[in-house]
C-alpha cells in the first residue's frame, strides 16, 4: 500500500516528535532509522519518518542524505515530503535547513517551500518571521545558549537566507488568518519574485491546519511537528486514512527486563528533569572531562550501573551546565567534545541493554541519535505519548528483541518526565 505521507527528520528525538505528532492525528506511523534495508518487513502506515542524523553534520552530507531519502520515500508512494526540522530552528549560518531545503525544493521542481518551525502545543510560536520560544524571542530564550548551534536571532526570514541560495520571503500572521486562498495567492506572488523559500506565521493550531492544507498541495515542505500536524489533519480529512488506534495500542505490549535511563542533553529543562529523578532511583552524574580523557570512567560506570539495576532503574547522565560544556568546548573543541561524550554515553546505552535492559529513556538528540546506532535498531512503531512530542517507541526488527524506548530532545517533558516516562513502560 503507498503511504499518504513521508518525512525526513534531522535527528532521532525529532523524528519521534514527529512520528507522534502524526500518530495523534490519526495517521498510522513507523520511524526508521535511516533508509532501512530491503529485507526489513515494515507494516502498512499511512506515514513514514525516516530518521537520520544532519542536523550539525557538513552541509554536503545532510543534502546527500536528505535526497537519497527523499527519493526512498517517493518510490513508496509519497506525493508529500516534509522535510522535519526543530521547532527552535536549530542550525548554523552553514546550515543545514537551508541548504536541505534548497534541494529538496529543486529535486521536486518545488519554487517556492513553505517553510514554519511553529508548534504552539510547545510554546513555538511565529509572527512577522520571528520565532518566539514560550513568549519569548528566540535569541532572549534558553535556547541562545546551546552547546552546539547558538540561537542568536530571531528573524527566521535573515536566518533562512543566510544558509540559503534563493531569496526567501514571508507569509504574515494576516495572510494565514485570510485562509488557505490567501496563503496560496502570496506564496504565487513569491514565486514571481524569484523566492524559493517562504516563512510562514502561526501561533495557534488554526494557523498550522491552514498551511498544512496549502503545504499538501505541493510535493515539498519544512517544518517543525507543528506543520506535521497540519498536514496530518488535511490527510485525515480527506478520508484516505487508515486507523492508527490499534497500531498504538500494539507498541505498547510488555516486554519484561530491565529499566535505565542515559542523558547527555545539558538543556535546563533536563537538568531539572535529573534533579527531580535522584529523589526516587539512583543516578551517577559523569564528569565529561574524565570521559574525554579516555575509557575508564565507561567502564567504571557500567559497574556502577551493574550493582544496582537489578534492584531499581538507575540513571546514568553526561548532562553539564552550559559554563562547564564551553569550557571544554574551548578545550578540545566543539565537535570532538560531543562526539566524545556522545561515544560515551551510547557505549554505556548499550553494555546496560546487553545486560538486560529492555526500557530505555535516552534524554538529548544528538545522544539519542548515538545510542540507536550503537544499537542497530532499523525502525519504530509509535506507542502512546509519554509527554508532548515524546512517544513511547516499540522496536521493529532489533536484533536484541523487543524493546520500549523513548527518545527525549534536551527541552521536552516536564520536570517528572523520567518517572512518568519509565511508568508508562512499565
Amino acid at each position: 500500500m503507498p503511504i499518504l505521507l513521508g518525512s525526513i527528520a534531522d535527528d532521532y528525538t525529532g523524528a519521534s516528535d514527529l512520528a507522534n505528532t502524526l500518530t495523534k492525528n490519526g495517521l498510522s506511523t513507523v520511524q526508521t532509522v535511516g533508509i532501512p534495508d530491503p529485507s526489513l518487513a515494515l507494516p502498512d502506515v499511512d506515514a513514514i519518518v525516516v530518521s537520520l542524523k544532519i542536523r550539525s553534520v557538513a552541509a554536503m552530507e545532510a543534502v546527500a542524505a536528505a535526497t537519497q531519502a527523499e527519493r526512498w520515500l517517493r518510490e513508496r508512494g509519497a506525493a508529500h515530503v516534509l522535510y522535519k526540522i526543530c521547532s527552535t530552528f536549530d542550525s548554523t549560518d552553514a546550515g543545514n535547513i537551508g541548504p536541505v531545503t534548497d534541494a529538496l525544493g529543486k529535486a521536486a521542481g518545488n519554487d517556492v517551500v513553505l517553510v514554519t518551525p511553529a508548534f504552539p502545543e510547545t510554546g513555538r510560536t511565529v509572527y512577522l518571521g520571528h520565532l518566539f520560544v514560550g513568549g519569548q524571542p528566540l535569541n532572549e530564550s534558553p535556547l541562545k545558549d546551546h552547546p552546539l548551534n547558538p540561537m542568536l536571532d530571531a528573524n527566521l526570514v535573515r536566518v533562512m537566507a543566510r544558509q540559503s541560495r534563493g531569496t526567501v520571503g514571508l507569509v504574515d500572521l494576516a495572510t494565514v488568518s485570510a485562509g488557505a486562498g490567501a496563503v496560496k495567492a502570496r506564496l504565487e506572488a513569491l514565486r514571481a519574485e524569484g523566492a524559493t523559500a517562504a516563512i510562514a506565521d502561526a501561533i495557534c493550531e488554526r494557523d498550522l491546519e491552514t498551511l498544512g492544507q496549502v503545504a499538501l498541495q505541493a510535493p515539498v515542505s519544512t517544518g517543525a511537528s507543528g506543520l506535521g500536524l497540519g498536514l496530518a489533519r488535511a490527510l485525515t480529512r480527506s478520508g484516505r486514512v487508515s486507523s492508527a488506534t490499534a497500531a498504538t495500542a500494539d507498541a505498547i505490549r510488555p516486554v519484561g527486563g530491565l529499566s535505565a535511563i542515559v542523558s547527555g542533553s545539558c538543556s535546563k529543562a533536563t537538568l531539572r528533569q535529573l534533579d527531580v529523578a535522584e529523589r526516587s532511583m539512583p543516578i551517577l552524574r559523569l564528569d565529561p572531562e574524565r570521559l574525554l580523557a579516555g575509557p575508564d570512567a565507561i567502564a567504571e560506570a557500567i559497574s556502577w550501573a551493574g550493582e544496582r539495576i537489578s534492584a531499581s532503574p538507575v540513571i546514568i547522565a553526561a548532562s553539564s551546565t552550559p559554563d562547564v560544556v564551553s569550557r571544554l568546548q574551548s578545550q578540545y573543541g566543539r565537535e570532538a567534545s560531543g562526539h566524545a561524550i556522545e561515544t560515551a554515553t551510547a557505549t554505556i546505552a548499550a553494555e546496560l541493554v546487553a545486560r538486560g535492559v529492555r526500557r530505555l529513556v535516552v534524554a538529548g538528540g544528538e545522544t539519542s541519535g548515538a545510542t540507536v546506532d550503537r544499537l542497530a535498531i532499523p525502525a519504530f512503531q509509535i506507542g502512546p505519548e509519554i509527554a508532548p512530542g515524546v512517544p513511547v517507541l516499540r522496536t521493529v526488527g532489533n536484533k536484541q528483541g523487543d524493546m520500549l524506548l523513548a527518545l527525549k530532545s534536551g527541552n521536552f517533558g516536564g520536570e517528572d518526565f523520567f518517572m512518568e516516562a519509565l511508568a508508562v513502560m512499565h
